[in-house]
């Protein structure tokens, strides 16, 4: 794929590349936007970082909740060592047997329609994620933080990719894929500047564009920001369907009934737990399924959605999950966070010299060490074992070359060798277990 330089990843988020220097015309030409737009993720939120210590005079981001955000993110990614997404998998499928036009890929009329097409498309995968249980089972991940900055917009799941394609495959009866894959991208990307209290009013732009104003009130568990503003670029689509509501009184950020854990398997799949444990308790199959197909508020009796009526009371008061804990751990796992973030970068740098079992292998490891920081940040008694496990792990797979140090040096104590004996010694130690033997 091409390569694009740090100014236009910069200007990816805001959409101001031209269709001529963004359409292709094979797959394999589009530039891998996000995952080339790392550096700028990482300068916008120390940026973002630095702005808040000089306009609040406290920090934006929290070690654990920035930390997990982080995780989710690099978890969301994994899947993608083993196959191509989903969302593209299944486009060319759909394209190479069903299509039933095929608009111009160098044509600028295309690259508009396309991105108002997965904008629209978007904000169907977004409506449906809240208002259907099993697939907001996977998207409540996106919303467990309790804070809302730049971190949040990495907080990714896992499993949400694998059902997001179906609304995206009307597009594929006439968009080329090269052009759907440019702006599938460009729409997450457009995404991640919005996740911030920082700014707080874009003027004439908040009618047409999803901005952070709106985007704040989609995060809210307050009882006027449930099920609001779904939009990905453009905030039109709401104010169509009846979905839209303006910023009011303080945003509170998180679940409705916060999970209280910086764990990241937990975080990620609780849900799924939840929803089979829920079913059991009814007793008819009809109610059984209705716990996974309809709203998360749902309960027999009520209508398709449900209701509020059993959602804790938002004061404005509360204070997020915030767990005390030294300042030496904090250090340490910061360190360690961004060791295997190094491992993380190289596994999909080299991923197409790896042999499968190596992938298997570092990807094992990424998730075992996301898991006991998590342990470690929540204080369970369990994470003193795990945590030396770990780091047992971490030896070994430096010892037999699955993945390598940050620094040269740091490899010397893992280079175990028998010492080097003189001659006469040899010989002394032979006589020796000679005599034993006799």
């Amino acid at each position: 794929p091409a390569q694009v330089n740090g100014s236009h990843l910069g200007l990816t988020m805001f959409l101001m590349l031209t269709p001529n220097e963004s359409s292709f015309q094979k797959v394999e030409d589009v530039p891998q936007y996000v995952q080339q737009a790392t550096p700028v993720f990482v300068g916008l939120m120390l940026l973002e970082l630095l702005v808040g210590v000089l306009k609040t005079g406290a920090s934006v981001i929290t070690i654990g909740d920035g930390l997990t955000s982080l995780s989710a993110g690099m978890i969301s990614r994994l899947p993608l060592l083993l196959m191509r997404g989903c969302e593209l998998s299944a486009y060319m499928y759909v394209w190479n047997w069903y299509r039933l036009v095929e608009l111009p890929w160098d044509s600028a009329w295309t690259w508009w329609f396309t991105l108002v097409g997965v904008d629209f498309g978007y904000y169907w995968v977004h409506r449906t994620a809240h208002e259907v249980s099993i697939l907001w089972a996977a998207h409540q991940v996106h919303h467990s933080s309790e804070y809302y900055n730049l971190t949040t917009a990495l907080r990714q799941s896992l499993t949400q990719q694998f059902t997001s394609w179906i609304f995206y495959l009307p597009l594929a009866l006439a968009v080329p894929p090269p052009i759907f894959a440019v702006h599938l991208q460009l729409n997450l990307l457009y995404q991640f500047w919005i996740h911030t209290e920082l700014i707080r009013d874009l003027g004439p732009l908040e009618w047409v564009f999803n901005t952070p104003k709106h985007h704040r009130v989609h995060h809210g568990r307050n009882l006027y920001c449930i099920d609001k503003n779904y939009g990905g670029i453009l905030i039109i689509w709401d104010r169509l369907f009846g979905t839209f509501a303006q910023e009011g009184d303080k945003v509170i950020y998180g679940l409705v009934f916060p999970i209280n854990t910086f764990e990241i398997v937990y975080v990620q799949l609780h849900y799924y737990l939840y929803l089979w444990r829920r079913s059991s308790t009814y007793q008819t199959i009809s109610d059984k399924l209705s716990t996974f197909i309809k709203g998360p508020s749902w309960k027999p009796g009520k209508s398709w959605l449900g209701d509020h009526d059993d959602n804790p009371k938002v004061t404005g008061k509360e204070v997020p999950h915030y767990p005390r804990w030294s300042l030496h751990l904090q250090v340490y796992v910061v360190v360690h966070f961004l060791l295997v973030l190094f491992t993380y970068h190289d596994l999909f740098g080299n991923k197409m010299i790896l042999s499968q079992s190596a992938i298997v292998g570092m990807t094992s490891y990424i998730l075992l060490t996301l898991t006991s920081l998590g342990f470690i940040i929540d204080q369970k008694p369990a994470a003193p074992v795990l945590e030396m496990s770990r780091c047992g792990v971490m030896v070994a797979m430096q010892r037999y070359s699955y993945m390598k140090p940050l620094l040269p040096a740091l490899a010397v104590p893992t280079e175990v060798k028998p010492p080097v004996l003189s001659q006469v010694t040899q010989e002394k130690i032979h006589i020796h277990i000679s005599y034993i033997s006799t």
